[in-house]
């Protein structure tokens, strides 16, 4: 009772401390919710024009509806990519004043097959009736707001081709340049050279800095522009099956070979049960002890575990082989008994008229003239079987010309009725005519297989309980260890190993190695989360990942791990040019390839249009060009290729005799334009102020 007086006293008290402690909770939740902090209920913005965070969310919600296993990431990115193009793009067609006419608007409707071959659209003559189509939607109200976005749709696609055709309209080839694919292809030098390759140093005698390749990105911007990105080093502590475990299971499988004595406590003796060698109902054993379930189908050889196909085929009906690791199991498998031709390899020549099911008939025929040359061909096969593949290949109305007709192994009722009665009815080397839905099928079976029936009791080889404890017991001590230590001097310490540091943006998923880790990447660019925190990461069916945020790139530039197999050769030929262009020194090119140490090599009618010096050395533009430029017996200064240093020697230059009319060769040129109409969206994207919120809304 006095207990109970105390607490009645103090129940103000408690109640008072309760409610500060929520209030306090709900402020702190406003803060940061971004009622009072700076949280967008926008999911971003594109020149200025939001993106209102609930329709984000709606179109996200139906990409992922229509998408197969798409995953909410993937569907944010794609609804993402289309709204900074629309918006972008939007604000194009504004700027011209596009518009678009009622006429173009439903010819675009009508292109999309739901609309256009919709039967309720149709008229008597099965053409597209607009009256029908309007008045439909006018007696359909629910159904007018799937038309008006379709409208909006189908406006934007109308734009869209207006605007594309304009910007085609605006390429233009001039008979200059023309004249210049002309002369590149045509005109020719003969040159002497002597070529000191950079491969004569090696790369260990120069070195190049983290602030070498800065700096080169630096002057070449454009080429490694990047998002902020954020570096992640690991350790994957994996959660697979010991040697113990591995053993258990072998013991495990092998002791069902045999029976066994067990206590029957109904009955109150022992009852003897049989083992896997004699039961009396394989399927219920198998069904009853194995990871997978029993399967009757019979089997060829080739679908047959490679390792162990010989031993398993082999086996005798009601003869065991096993244990034996297939891929994650161990297995042990009883021989059912073989089948002949369970699988059948045949080769065939369709012949398809109007009116069948052909996919790809090359002529208008009728049946009967269908028949009549499938008929025809047939005979040249009797006549000379050899001639089979080439009349396939010349004749057929089937994909499978292109490999002559063939169409690989397939099993029986794989192929329709007809096909398949043939095909397993007869033997090897048999050839013949059947009709089908698709067509007049002249076949020829070229293989069989036999099958064997296997039963197999199949185990996974899994971690057990002890060895899972093990390696959860290890994950977390580095997480702990981590937390305030040198991450890799106490991998170091635990016999872990340190993954190469993963470099990932902000709405990336996928995580080097380990495929998609978006939990990873998403705590990484976390605002709670600081450069050097530790943060273990459970994976399914994979074990344990302990994380460190190493790092963050703000420069607008791509990291200097992911830029250095490209950059670091770069500079590294840079630095040898250096060295090999002290040495090439002398007044003739003799002497210059005397001090270089190399020979004087020669090339002949050489184009600027293919500027490829001989002896597999490759494409050398600049060495080329610079041929070009010289006079006769000149020699050039050192010249930086991409495989050395070169100097040359103009022999003689051939001038191409001149043409009055350059138009084939404006067509090249304009040809090899044709796709710099798709380089606007990436252009606009890069001029463009886009603001990304979807951070903050968990995507």
């Amino acid at each position: 009772m006095a207990v109970l007086a105390k607490i009645r006293q103090r129940s103000a008290l408690l109640i008072g401390v309760i409610a500060l402690a929520l209030f306090a909770f709900i402020i702190q939740d406003l803060f940061n919710s971004g009622t009072f902090g700076q949280s967008s209920k926008d999911v971003g913005s594109i020149d200025g024009k939001d993106i209102s965070f609930e329709d984000f969310r709606v179109k996200v919600s139906n990409v992922e509806k229509s998408g197969q296993g798409i995953t909410s990431t993937e569907a944010a990115n794609r609804v993402w990519d289309q709204e900074v193009s629309i918006a972008l793009l939007s604000a194009q067609f504004d700027k011209l004043g596009l518009r678009v006419g009622e006429k173009h608007l439903l010819e675009v409707l009508k292109s999309d097959p739901n609309i256009g071959k919709n039967p309720m659209f149709l008229n008597a003559a099965g053409m597209f009736d607009i009256t029908k189509f309007k008045e439909y939607f006018k007696a359909n109200p629910d159904a007018a707001q799937f038309i008006t976005e379709k409208e909006k749709d189908a406006a934007l696609n109308a734009k869209f081709q207006i605007y594309n055709t304009l910007v085609k309209a605006g390429l233009y080839t001039t008979a200059s340049e023309g004249k210049l694919k002309y002369e590149m292809e045509a005109n020719k030098v003969d040159f002497s050279y002597a070529a000191a390759l950079y491969s004569s140093i090696k790369d260990s005698e120069v070195k190049i800095s983290d602030s070498d390749i800065i700096d080169y990105m630096k002057k070449n911007e454009k080429k490694f522009k990047a998002d902020a990105t954020r570096e992640i080093q690991y350790v994957l502590v994996e959660d697979k099956p010991s040697k113990e475990d591995e053993a258990e299971i072998k013991a495990k499988i092998t002791a069902l070979l045999n029976g066994r004595v067990e206590y029957n406590a109904k009955t109150g003796k022992n009852d003897t049960l049989p083992g896997f060698r004699n039961a009396t109902n394989v399927a219920e054993f198998v069904n009853a002890n194995s990871d997978v379930p029993y399967d009757s189908t019979y089997i060829a050889k080739n679908s047959l575990p490679a390792v162990d196909a010989d031993k398993l085929f082999s086996l005798a009906p009601g003869q065991i082989y096993g244990p034996y690791v297939f891929g994650k199991y161990y297995a042990i498998s009883k021989s059912l008994g073989f089948k002949p031709g369970v699988n059948a390899k045949a080769s065939h020549i369709l012949i398809g008229y109007e009116g069948s099911q052909t996919p790809n008939q090359k002529e208008k025929r009728t049946k009967e003239e269908a028949k009549a040359k499938a008929e025809d061909i047939l005979k040249q096969v009797q006549a000379n079987p050899d001639s089979f593949m080439m009349l396939a290949f010349t004749s057929s109305d089937d994909s499978s010309a292109q490999q002559g007709g063939d169409l690989g192994y397939f099993g029986p009722n794989q192929m329709v009725k007809p096909f398949n009665d043939f095909v397993f009815s007869n033997g090897i080397g048999k050839v013949g005519l059947v009709e089908t839905p698709f067509g007049f099928h002249i076949i020829k079976i070229t293989d069989k297989q036999d099958g064997i029936r296997l039963a197999t009791i199949a185990q996974k080889i899994q971690p057990s309980e002890a060895t899972s404890d093990k390696v959860f017991t290890l994950a977390t001590k580095f997480e702990m260890d981590a937390a305030d230590k040198d991450f890799n001097a106490t991998a170091k310490q635990l016999g872990l190993k340190v993954e190469a540091p993963v470099t990932a943006k902000a709405m990336d998923e996928s995580f080097g190695a380990l495929g998609n880790q978006r939990a990873i990447v998403r705590w990484a660019f976390d605002k709670d989360t600081k450069e050097g925190d530790v943060k273990r990461f459970e994976i399914a069916n994979i074990g344990h990942v302990i994380a460190q945020y190493k790092s963050e790139n703000q420069s607008g530039l791509v990291s200097v791990t992911l830029a250095r197999p490209y950059v670091e050769p770069i500079l590294k030929n840079k630095k040898k040019a250096e060295i090999l262009k002290a040495k090439m020194t002398g007044s003739s090119i003799e002497a210059i390839a005397k001090s270089a140490g190399v020979k004087v090599q020669q090339a002949t009618n050489v184009t600027l249009d293919n500027p490829v010096l001989p002896g597999g050395v490759g494409q050398e533009p600049k060495v080329v060009g610079n041929a070009f430029a010289l006079a006769t017996n000149k020699v050039s200064a050192p010249i930086e290729g991409n495989t050395g240093v070169y100097v040359v020697k103009n022999i003689k230059t051939i001038k191409a005799p001149a043409l009055q009319n350059h138009a084939e060769y404006v067509s090249k040129v304009k040809a090899q334009s044709a796709s710099d109409a798709s380089r606007i969206l990436p252009a606009l994207k890069s001029n463009a102020k886009i603001e990304d919120n979807r951070l903050q809304f968990n995507y």
